[in-house]
């Protein structure tokens, strides 16, 4: 048995694999996002460890069996310790947009895109620092080391510090074409080598789990991989570890994903261009910030009973499309515009406009942010015949009607989708202990199904983007002033 642990932003969710990577039990322990102020995110980290704690004790019946484990997680998060590995702050999360500023400061100092092959983002890990160099020097000082979320987990589990590439690559510090830690990127923000932990590949072995978490745990002190962040691990368990393929996951965030051989970076238009989880590749991924996000928002606000209650309310109601149009930059937007002022936004509210109307106009404004990411990928040649879904929106199948009409693009569900990165670290996990091929252990999982666009929606789909695209570019000078 293997498992698998993935430190989400919402939820921290734990599987148990077989040999064959076949899913059979899982644990899911909530977690809660804080907001000190207009564009802040933070969580604390000992949140997280209790949560995966938590998770864990849940599938204690399987504890004895396990071989190795891998993690996955929230990518870009900042969080600060002591030598010791004791966080002096909450971490500072991915969807956190206070540090604008240094990123216009980091462009102009250094060739960031030059040496990372991506632009620099308020949300990647490198301009936090810039901003807690700022505006907490007292903790800036204090920082031995900067640990990635799930990486802090590993620190906890075994004591040492370590991350890997395809996370690694999210904060902006490492050369991505050459696989290493930029001294250039990280003298640009104050830090040097001492202050990151230890790289590797996803499948490596990084350290063994301690003697107290083993006995805490029921275990033997197993193997712990590198892993990879949410999205590439995300893609291990989809399968989508070579080119030819192509993933779209609807989580917190939304991404759609591209697997490649070499680096392929376009920061221009806000596409990563990241590592992958494995040797020897890469992918791109276009990125929205708020996708079942959005939909958790809505369905708050208007006092739904739940995010699938609400979207069996629209469904029930035929809700379509209509006056109604929302822009779901909730916590701004990455791609294509990288724009930290954006707002969310509804534009054609009448006194006649109800709870569905509105949950509608959520699901299908983010279905329009895909298919911005899927535009933006397509400048550059990435123009996949169809996607993969994965992530916890791909078990509501109106919202991939939706998606599906919205990108002109089939979607192909597969069995275990919903673990999404979960699973992928699971098999990262058993690549590591046992040396097996990528191939034998990162095969798409068994399909369930297919859903094709519909013709007679898509053209409908694509006039009301046009005025999607457009509102955003009428809106764009005012947002600055609304935040």
């Amino acid at each position: 048995m293997y498992l698998g642990i993935d430190l989400g932003t919402s939820s921290v969710k734990a599987v148990v694999v077989d040999d064959e990577g076949l899913v059979q039990d899982e644990a899911s322990v909530p977690l809660h996002v804080q907001r000190p102020g207009v564009g802040m995110s933070e969580q604390s980290p000992n949140d997280w460890w209790v949560a995966v704690e938590d998770a864990v004790s849940q599938l204690e019946g399987w504890s004895r069996g396990v071989r190795a484990i891998g993690l996955s997680g929230q990518m870009h998060g900042a969080v600060l310790t002591n030598k010791d590995g004791k966080p002096l702050r909450n971490a500072i999360l991915w969807n956190d947009v206070r540090a604008d500023k240094e990123c216009a400061e980091l462009e102009e100092r250094v060739d960031v895109r030059g040496i990372t092959g991506n632009a620099a983002m308020a949300g990647f890990t490198a301009p936090k620092l810039a901003w807690v160099r700022s505006n907490e020097p007292e903790n800036f000082a204090a920082t031995a080391k900067v640990l990635l979320p799930k990486d802090f987990v590993r620190f906890c589990m075994t004591g040492a510090f370590a991350s890997e590439m395809s996370d690694a690559s999210g904060t902006l510090w490492l050369d991505v074409n050459n696989r290493c830690w930029s001294e250039e990127m990280l003298e640009a923000t104050g830090m040097t080598l001492s202050h990151m932990p230890e790289l590797f590949e996803g499948s490596d072995v990084t350290a063994v789990l301690s003697a107290e978490v083993a006995r805490r745990w029921n275990m033997n002190r197993v193997p712990v991989v590198g892993g990879a962040g949410d999205q590439a691990a995300g893609a291990v368990g989809a399968g989508a570890v070579d080119e030819g393929k192509a993933l779209v996951s609807i989580g917190t965030s939304g991404v759609i994903f591209i697997p490649d051989r070499k680096h392929l970076p376009n920061p221009a238009r806000g596409v990563h261009a990241f590592c992958h989880a494995l040797p020897d590749r890469w992918h791109r991924m276009a990125v929205i910030l708020s996708a079942a996000s959005a939909l958790t928002w809505v369905a708050q606000i208007t006092r739904a009973e739940s995010e699938a209650a609400l979207i069996d309310e629209i469904e029930a109601s035929e809700a379509k499309a209509g006056r109604i149009y929302f822009l779901p930059y909730l916590s701004g937007e990455r791609t294509p515009h990288n724009d930290v002022s954006a707002t969310g936004t509804f534009v054609g509210l009448s006194h006649a406009t109800d709870r569905a109307e509105l949950g509608y106009a959520v699901l299908e404004g983010v279905a329009f942010a895909l298919r911005d990411c899927q535009q933006a990928l397509a400048e550059v040649g990435a123009s996949p015949e169809s996607m993969d879904v994965i992530g916890g929106g791909a078990q509501s199948m109106y919202w991939g009607k939706l998606i599906a009409d919205a990108l002109a693009t089939p979607l192909t569900y597969r069995r275990d989708a919903q673990f999404g990165p979960a699973l992928g670290a699971a098999r990262l996990a058993i690549l590591g202990n046992t040396g097996r091929a990528v191939s034998s252990v990162c095969s798409p999982p068994p399909f369930d199904y297919t859903i094709q666009p519909d013709p007679a929606k898509v053209d409908l789909m694509t006039e009301r983007y046009e005025t999607f695209r457009a509102l955003y570019r009428d809106l764009k000078e005012r947002f600055a002033s609304l935040r």
